[in-house]
């Protein structure tokens, strides 16, 4: 591959809470936190719009504040997980064993971004 060839990514979008972004933040936003042992698996989703669903509804719901973020990974690093459709036609997502996080990592393309914020109303 020649340098001024741009590599195939996929994008993957993860609802985040406080906790984990604040790791991912101390990263640079370059990287996931290791998974808790309770959390042998890493689960980002194929979609914008299933990302937010989880973020208002459980990271809200848990912690007040949930957001979205949106990152870049090779194409030839993701092609060996398939996507798992978990409930309606977008509920899609990879199913990442956390010991393969490490890997995944190193094939972020770019920075994580949040994208979204969500909060529980203020009333």
């Amino acid at each position: 591959m020649t340098t001024d060839m741009q590599e195939d990514t996929i994008t993957l979008y993860r609802p985040t809470g406080p906790n984990e972004l604040k790791l991912v933040e101390a990263s640079g936003y370059t990287a996931w936190p290791p998974r808790l042992p309770e959390q042998p698996v890493f689960y980002p989703v194929t979609n914008e719009q299933y990302a937010r669903e989880i973020a208002e509804k459980w990271n809200v719901k848990q912690s007040s504040v949930g957001f979205v973020t949106r990152f870049e990974v090779r194409k030839s690093f993701m092609d060996k997980y398939s996507v798992q459709q978990v409930g309606a036609a977008h509920h899609t997502e990879w199913w990442i064993p956390a010991e393969e996080l490490p890997e995944l990592n190193a094939n972020i393309v770019g920075t994580i971004a949040v994208i979204g914020k969500y909060e529980q109303d203020q009333q």
